[in-house]
């Protein structure tokens, strides 16, 4: 169920203190700290490599396998001045959806260049021209000019630069460490943060202790993460994302529940992909675009617990996990988490939902 208060996006701030604010990810990853939310009023805070003391023989962890694109290019105007744009989707052959700075100056018909980074690079620049406006983000349409009509994704590590979150201003991480260990399908352009705590090792003990996993694929694009600004959040559009989820993942975990198993999304993004593949009434494949929005009061099809950061005040990811434990007692944990001293955002800690079904917040 959902209250009044559940509706309003001020009922989803919260104040968090600067220095809670992860710039640089614990190494190794799995030695960040884990808050374990369990049914009732329950919680209790270890560390992540511990995470298997709460999974069951037979549980199955659910991936998402996207990996971050170094979507973030910069290039000047025909004129000399400075541009910089975020790559969000190919919507063609080198054609891609980007969100440019400055926006209001870039007219369509405009050229921007961009050079190589990498001196070594074998093409040493590209230009792109403006095509279109994209009303839904606000973004431009791009058409790259590239020799021999070669993909951009293919050269874009020699133009581009990871995007790391806004509010991570002094990091020192490297590129790898803001990509999953089991990343694969470029794509995203956020990281799906939640798995940014698993180790290699990690995931061999769980599997020793009969823990499965599947993987899915979900592109973090600016649906994630763009702030919701609709007063009633049940009015907020989310942008649409690209997704897959294969017959293979899909009989994992129906051959999982059948057994009794509990099915763990590492990750809100793994949830929608989830969620978004049930939509009929029964779990199946799918390849496709989403704009799930889940909000108090959703009714779970698949999804029976979850692994999360703390996310953003007025965010939709936090809106996602009050439907899963309800706003309230979000609002509270988070709360508990601060004054522990916790570390929120891309980098920081996490907190695994066991089951949540049966919790008197549904």
């Amino acid at each position: 169920m959902n209250t009044s208060l559940d509706r309003l996006l001020a009922s989803y701030d919260y104040e968090l203190p600067p220095e809670s604010i992860a710039q640089t990810p614990v190494v190794p990853r799995d030695r960040s700290r884990l808050l374990v939310v369990e049914t009732g009023s329950g919680y209790q805070h270890r560390h992540f490599h511990e995470i298997g003391d709460f999974l069951t023989a037979g549980d199955l962890l659910v991936f998402n396998n996207t990996r971050v694109i170094p979507a973030r290019v910069y290039g000047v105007k025909t004129t000399g001045a400075p541009v910089e744009i975020l790559l969000l989707s190919e919507r063609e052959h080198n054609c891609w959806l980007a969100l440019v700075k400055p926006g209001r100056k870039l007219k369509i018909g405009t050229k921007i260049v961009f050079p190589a980074r990498n001196p070594e690079s074998k093409i040493p620049q590209i230009t792109a021209d403006i095509m279109d406006r994209d009303e839904a983000t606000g973004g431009r349409v791009l058409r790259f000019d590239i020799p021999d009509g070669v993909p951009l994704l293919s050269i874009l590590a020699d133009f581009g630069e990871l995007p790391l979150p806004p509010y991570i201003t002094a990091s020192t991480s490297t590129d790898e460490q803001y990509q999953t260990v089991y990343a694969k399908v470029p794509g995203a352009v956020a990281a799906p943060t939640a798995g940014l705590h698993f180790t290699p090792e990690l995931l061999d003990r769980l599997t020793q202790q009969g823990i499965s996993r599947a993987e899915v694929t979900l592109h973090v694009g600016v649906g994630t993460f763009r702030p919701v600004e609709a007063e009633d959040i049940t009015t907020h559009q989310m942008h649409h994302e690209w997704l897959e989820i294969t017959s293979e993942t899909v009989d994992l975990i129906n051959a999982a529940k059948a057994a009794g198993g509990k099915i763990y999304a590492v990750g809100t993004t793994a949830v929608r992909v989830l969620e978004t593949a049930a939509q009929t009434g029964k779990l199946q494949p799918y390849r496709g675009d989403t704009n799930m929005f889940i909000y108090p009061g959703y009714q779970w099809q698949v999804v029976d617990g979850l692994i999360t950061n703390f996310h953003l005040p007025g965010s939709s990811l936090m809106m996602l996990v009050s439907a899963a434990i309800g706003r309230e007692r979000l609002l509270d944990l988070y709360q508990i988490a601060i004054a522990d001293g916790y570390r929120f955002y891309s980098f920081g800690d996490a907190m695994l939902i066991r089951p949540f079904r049966s919790m008197e917040s549904i």
